[in-house]
């Protein structure tokens, strides 16, 4: 069973910048896709940003493209969302996910595995 926790949320100003955590509880080697999703209250889950662990490339939602980067860590355990010039539409609650999967994308439903989640808020 993978277990993921999610860290490194908070309030900041418009323009600002977060960096985002998940530490995961096995060694994640290739064969996995791991994500980052947000999602608002009363609105759908949205698909932020993916990376193969077997290709290393990375999947991103145009809302995001140029601002966020998501990345391995130090380690096997250890993934991050890096966010840049941050604006009020990104705040949410910030969730990490995983699936057993050489091909990733951000259609939320194919991702199995997901943490409680790390709030954002951007403020103008």
């Amino acid at each position: 069973q993978v277990q993921l926790v999610e860290s490194g949320g908070g309030s900041v100003q418009t323009g600002g910048s977060l960096t985002l955590s998940c530490t995961v509880n096995t060694n994640i080697l290739g064969g996995y896709c791991m994500g980052w999703f947000r999602q608002i209250p009363g609105q759908e889950r949205e698909g932020v940003a993916s990376l193969s662990t077997t290709y290393h490339n990375t999947n991103y939602a145009d809302s995001v493209k140029g601002r966020f980067t998501i990345s391995r860590g130090n380690g096997w355990k250890l993934f991050t969302l890096e966010m840049n010039s941050l604006q009020p539409d990104d705040t949410a609650m910030y969730y990490c996910a995983a699936h057993v999967s050489h091909t990733c994308t951000l259609r939320t439903y194919e991702y199995q595995y997901r943490g409680q989640g790390t709030q954002v808020t951007v403020s103008s």
